[in-house]
């Protein structure tokens, strides 16, 4: 039973304990008519108690022959009244059969929790998985996988086509469909988010019915967590704490009951920046609110090793070599940023860098995996970048010497990778945390 739900159990309960002190008076004062009226409103109320017992724990509960007992208690005393022959102990025994229905609701009626987990795009799962893993092994808590719908935005700011990835999680999370979930039926315990943004990302959008600030109405508990990793910062260095301003000013964080970050020192960061903004009285506040738990990604990355992933034919193909044995597999990742602020510079080393591992494809594979972000960015952004970006992506493909990963898996990719190579981004620390040497490269090299 949900605990909304236990305890207008227990506001029932305590109704009919209000009903039996006004059965007493009326006995006291000579009117039995008033009690009997107030016995037939104990019935009903029995009556809709158990039937919201039923609903929740079952038929057979272990609570529902304890009220038609008292049931059976108030129908024996209400004739005694009818024929003037009751005593007190009827009244006594009523009062006896309340305290076992209240003492039934308070330890058999096991209060069940529900999370709800909120992804968009299937490729950044891996921000909730431990989590949402742990909530649904535990018996006691009923966890609801709903990946939301989100849209890409055209460069003036409304919106295009919309996208929903649900079909594209693993097989063992079962998945709600986000129209099929009545929010305000159900009211989760918790809701779990990655996305912050609400309608400040110029790129994409989700839903407005999950904004962060439409989903606070519907929990209690509405917690953060990034779908990034960033470089472990020091508290103390001004220099960081003005880089990481803008992860903690966004809507996600500011409208968050709890806000779950990778370690002590971001947390650290992130009190300090938020005191900074909303005044010094408010840092125990913040204090409460954000906790440095760890980040799930880092969690997914340590769980799964090349033994234990599926590889499809086509990169096996490119990974092994003609007598069986394995290259070296280089884990090639390209970022927004980097390609929008730097253009044609970009692409050029990204031609550059095929070229280089083409060359050297009978010992090292590549293994190319984008940012899932950069069609929509570049699109909205870059329009005639994009062109020329989806030339080299369509090369690449054809010629088959490399692997293409625009899957949502991104951790098969880091079990599988012997090396990291490309643009800083959240892959350098999972990366690092995995035990893969990592070089980041510098566009100005071209030869």
């Amino acid at each position: 039973m949900r605990k909304a739900q236990k305890e207008q159990v227990k506001g029932f309960a305590e109704l009919l304990g209000q009903a039996h002190s006004q059965i007493k008076k009326a006995l006291e004062d000579g009117n039995s008519g008033q009690a009997m009226e107030l016995l037939g409103q104990c019935q009903d109320g029995t009556i809709q108690l158990g039937n919201i017992i039923e609903e929740a724990e079952g038929e057979n509960f272990v609570t529902i022959p304890i009220l038609e007992e008292y049931c059976e208690l108030v129908y024996q005393f209400y004739n005694k009244l009818q024929q003037g022959i009751s005593e007190n102990g009827d009244w006594l025994c009523l009062e006896e059969a309340l305290q076992r229905i209240k003492n039934s609701i308070e330890n058999d009626i096991r209060v069940r929790i529900e999370a709800v987990f909120l992804p968009y795009k299937a490729a950044m799962w891996d921000s909730l998985e431990s989590v949402w893993r742990a909530a649904d092994e535990d018996p006691d808590c009923d966890a609801y996988v709903i990946p939301i719908p989100y849209f890409d935005k055209n460069s003036d700011g409304t919106v295009k086509e919309m996208h929903y990835e649900g079909d594209l999680y693993p097989d063992d999370v079962p998945v709600t469909k986000y129209d099929a979930f009545d929010f305000g039926q159900h009211r989760p315990d918790m809701i779990f988010i990655h996305n912050p943004y609400d309608d400040c990302n110029f790129v994409t959008s989700v839903h407005p019915f999950f904004y962060t600030k439409n989903l606070k109405k519907y929990t209690d508990k509405l917690i953060y967590i990034p779908y990034f990793v960033l470089d472990e910062p020091n508290p103390d260095d001004e220099r960081a704490l003005g880089n990481l301003e803008h992860f903690c000013k966004i809507p996600g964080v500011l409208n968050s009951d709890k806000v779950i970050v990778q370690s002590e020192n971001m947390r650290q960061v992130y009190i300090k920046i938020l005191t900074r903004i909303t005044g010094e009285h408010t840092k125990v506040y913040w204090e409460d609110r954000v906790l440095g738990l760890g980040s799930p990604k880092i969690d997914k990355a340590l769980s799964v090793s090349g033994d234990s992933v599926s590889i499809p034919e086509q990169w096996k193909r490119v990974i092994e070599k003609k007598d069986g044995s394995r290259k070296k597999v280089i884990l090639y990742n390209t970022t927004v940023n980097v390609l929008v602020n730097e253009g044609e510079k970009m692409l050029e080393k990204m031609r550059f860098v095929f070229r280089v591992f083409k060359e050297r494809q009978e010992d090292t594979a590549l293994l190319w995996r984008p940012h899932p972000l950069i069609q929509a960015t570049i699109e909205a952004m870059e329009p005639q970048l994009w062109s020329e970006y989806q030339i080299l992506v369509e090369q690449y493909r054809a010629e088959g010497w490399g692997i293409y990963d625009d899957s949502a898996d991104l951790n098969r990719a880091i079990a599988l990778c012997d090396a990291y190579y490309g643009d800083g981004s959240s892959l350098v620390q999972l990366c690092q945390k995995a035990g893969k040497p990592v070089m980041i490269q510098n566009i100005e090299i071209l030869e």
